[in-house]
């Protein structure tokens, strides 16, 4: 009889062979990506967003309590919102539930070069990458689009189904298949924020960010400048921000490689400002 583990394995194997390769999308603009993992169908979308909301909210009081959360009628809160407002409109065509997300944007008073997006859509900035790296607001942009591309394509709600059926075995894997996954949210998810991503989800999410900014009109190019201020910052010990994420320069070629499937949308979206 197999063990647990490795039933859980031969599912994971079966799932992700049925799992097709890069497709565009269907209105033939944008960028080329590799469609959402049927891992993530494992746990309900709805539970690990009820997490995600209940873990920011608590990170924020938090925050507030120690007088780290920032007033949001501060010029640099309202820039943030300002650029979510922008991006928002273009999330649907990556993930139909983002229509009824209550997001978020926060911004904490910390020295660290982070931010991110948790599932349902609740966004942080930390003030350091800001100041340090004196962001444009095209850079800013893309950041944020960035981490807005883990939430919307679910890699968070994939790392948990992923973290779950290795290290627990048939025993989850059969609960959530169920449907019963509360559970194991709460040992896969214990920081939503803090979730070590792999290479292949970061790449999906600077596409993701390089369509979101070019559509709501701030320029894609600046993710080259943002990945070289990225990189001086790092001085060989990549920031918090970076530690599991694509070197730069490979980033870099990544957004140079696709450029000309984003530039087109950003032109339009400049002359429509214009206009």
């Amino acid at each position: 009889m197999k063990s647990g583990r490795t039933v859980a394995v031969v599912l994971a194997v079966t799932l992700m062979a049925d799992a097709p390769v890069l497709a565009r999308e269907p209105d033939g603009d944008g960028v080329k990506i590799g469609r959402k993992s049927y891992l993530a169908k494992l746990i309900s979308a709805e539970k690990i967003e009820q997490t995600s909301a209940l873990q920011y909210e608590q990170m924020t009081r938090q925050a507030f309590q120690k007088r780290a959360l920032v007033d949001p009628d501060h010029p640099q809160a309202q820039r943030l919102k300002r650029i979510f407002r922008d991006l928002e409109p273009h999330t649907l065509k990556f993930n139909a539930r983002a229509k009824d997300w209550k997001w978020e944007v926060s911004l904490i008073n910390s020295p660290q070069i982070n931010a991110f997006c948790m599932p349902g859509g609740k966004i942080a900035f930390f003030t350091g990458i800001l100041e340090k790296l004196k962001l444009t607001d095209d850079e800013a942009a893309m950041i944020m689009g960035h981490e807005m591309g883990h939430a919307l394509w679910e890699h968070a709600r994939e790392r948990a189904a992923k973290t779950n059926i290795t290290n627990i075995g048939s025993r989850v894997v059969g609960g959530l298949l169920f449907g019963q996954a509360g559970e194991v949210i709460g040992a896969a998810g214990a920081s939503l924020a803090t979730l070590k991503f792999s290479r292949n989800d970061e790449t999906e999410a600077d596409l993701i960010g390089l369509e979101l900014a070019a559509r709501a009109g701030y320029d894609p190019r600046a993710g080259i400048t943002l990945w070289e201020k990225m990189s001086a910052a790092s001085k060989g010990a990549p920031p918090q921000w970076l530690s599991t994420h694509p070197s730069g320069s490979s980033r870099i070629e990544t957004i140079k490689k696709n450029l000309p499937d984003v530039m087109p949308l950003y032109e339009r979206a400049k002359a429509k400002r214009a206009g």
